[in-house]
């Protein structure tokens, strides 16, 4: 049967219909193909540009899924993009936005940003400046291999879900003080996120995530910050194998629950290498904190009771601490403020100043189906040879209590009255206070603890 003049062929001149015979299984074959070719769109083009050509206008009249490619030299303004297309650099393209708002306003799905150097935002915290800032709308973008510099925050990603920013080397203005820098990468209630081999420093924080879940920090490099991951309000995420060093804190990790932290790397970072400060149902595991220094003040002294803790527990209860290597350190861990209910195993202690600081009296027990943890300044034996100590491991006894409590007792740190009372704390228990206890101490730290 013929299509009528509401099928199909009713889009099609009338002389062309006769001669196409639509009584003809070829004829109706041909005028499907003709509508599909009318009603298709236009295939996605190329664009060229160089510095002298206007490239807020070509962004204004590209069609979905265009590619603009900027030849090397410099792009002055700030830029918007609103529909999905890439936007592509080629060695040497420079996007500045001479001091003012986002260098880059992303405000459409599917965009994908590449290969330039971003600079120049404005500098108003308040107005959220960056080089890149991506809106609600900006579902599934991708962010790769840009350089960004000379800006307020680096990439803020504001409620979209489902992107990538990967490969990234993000650095702030050093003529800022750190609190008045942004952030090198901020996630404000983003869903589904991926964040993996960038670089960033002399941002305020490297890596700032509040409200934000269900995404992943991997493989970044985070130096010469205030916090190098910081973590607010932000459940079921992953934080693997990211590396700090030399910043005042290399992993904030607050207010947050079900965070897997995993194969992460803290060296030389000044006061805290990893904090948590009210994490719950977390899972703490091989990661690797060293070195972290006391702090110091303007004249270059100690700051009082500043100590360099590798890991500092705080309010943050029922998570599991297995297989991490905290070591040379002035604390290996604090624990205080109720952060109870937590399970300790397989962790190796490993030249600290002080082990462990515990500073509420009831006792927990630090072991796990038999194994405890590793401890360099251990002095028990193991008689059986099955690789756990025949006594148990006790850190911390009425001695360090007392300085803790009064640490200006710490004078008489190596006098006869202080070995006095250790002596009589050995031949009379009772007068020990309850505190940490790893009753099966490893002899030799775990397999897949790489003591370095």
């Amino acid at each position: 049967m013929p299509f009528g003049p509401s099928g199909p062929d009713g889009f099609l001149p009338f002389r062309i219909r006769q001669s196409m015979n639509l009584d003809s299984l070829k004829g109706r074959a041909l005028v499907a193909l003709v509508i599909m070719l009318i009603s298709a769109p236009l295939s996605a083009a190329e664009i060229r540009l160089e510095p002298d050509q206007p490239l807020q206008e070509v962004l204004d009249n590209a069609r979905a899924g265009d590619r603009i490619v900027l030849a090397a030299g410099k792009y002055q303004g700030n830029f918007r993009i609103e529909k999905p297309l890439e936007l592509v650099g080629e060695p040497g393209a420079v996007l500045d936005g001479g001091g003012i708002d986002n260098v880059l306003y992303v405000d459409a799905p599917g965009v994908r940003v590449e290969g330039l150097t971003i600079r120049g935002s404005g500098v108003n915290l308040t107005d959220l400046d960056s080089a890149i800032f991506i809106t609600p709308e900006g579902e599934g973008v991708h962010i790769i291999g840009n350089r960004i510099e000379e800006s307020a925050s680096g990439i803020w990603l504001d409620s979209c879900d489902n992107w990538r920013v990967v490969g990234n080397r993000i650095s702030g203005r050093i003529d800022l003080r750190s609190q008045d820098r942004g952030n090198g990468i901020h996630l404000s209630n983003t869903h589904g996120g991926y964040v993996a081999d960038n670089e960033i420093w002399q941002v305020r924080d490297g890596i700032y995530i509040e409200t934000s879940d269900n995404s992943t920090l991997h493989a970044n490099e985070m130096y010469d910050l205030r916090y190098g991951i910081h973590y607010m309000y932000a459940h079921d995420n992953a934080v693997t194998d990211n590396y700090t060093h030399d910043t005042r804190t290399g992993y904030a990790l607050m207010q947050s629950r079900r965070l897997t932290v995993t194969g992460n790397r803290s060296e030389r970072d000044q006061n805290y290498g990893m904090l948590l400060n009210f994490i719950t149902d977390s899972t703490i595991s091989r990661n690797r904190v060293s070195d972290a220094r006391i702090g110091t003040n303007l004249a270059g002294g100690d700051i009082e009771g500043a100590d360099g803790k590798a890991l500092f527990v705080y309010n943050a209860p029922y998570n599991e601490i297995q297989g991490n290597l905290l070591a040379r350190s002035d604390i290996g861990i604090h624990l205080t403020a109720g952060s109870e209910g937590n399970q300790f195993w397989e962790n190796a202690f490993v030249g600290n100043r002080t082990q462990v600081k515990y500073v509420v009296n009831r006792e927990q027990e630090w072991s796990r189906d038999g194994r405890g943890n590793y401890w360099s300044d251990y002095l028990g034996w193991d008689r059986d040879a099955d690789g756990v100590g025949d006594r148990p491991y006790e850190p911390n006894d009425a001695v360090d209590a007392l300085f803790w409590r009064f640490p200006l007792a710490r004078m008489l740190m190596n006098s006869p009255a202080v070995e006095i009372l250790r002596w009589v704390q050995q031949q009379f228990p009772v007068l020990k206070p309850q505190g940490v206890r790893d009753s099966y101490p490893l002899m030799v730290p775990p397999e897949f603890v790489e003591i370095r």
